[in-house]
């Protein structure tokens, strides 16, 4: 009987561009950031990013650096701050 052939995981083109970077000595380390402004709650758009942040760092064995924006300090609240912390633990 013929054993069907294992598909390798699919890479997204930010990986791939990682990978050549490592690689070719480019960059050593894999730094990425998340930086939420806390004016509101997190949403969809902020899981993706946490994912996709968080995630690539994990995989690459680096870190992430969580710096919160402050582009428009009238409307940063500490509940905000407090809430996105809560969330991204």
């Amino acid at each position: 009987a013929e054993v069907p052939a294992v598909a390798s995981p699919r890479k997204h083109f930010i990986s791939n561009i990682i990978d050549d970077d490592l690689k070719s000595g480019k960059h050593k380390t894999v730094l990425t950031r998340f930086p939420p402004e806390p004016n509101g709650y997190l949403h969809i758009g902020h899981a993706k990013s946490i994912c996709l942040n968080f995630g690539v760092a994990k995989e690459y064995g680096g870190r992430t650096n969580m710096r919160f924006d402050d582009t428009n300090p009238e409307k940063e609240e500490r509940e905000y701050v407090d809430s996105i912390l809560r969330d991204v633990r």
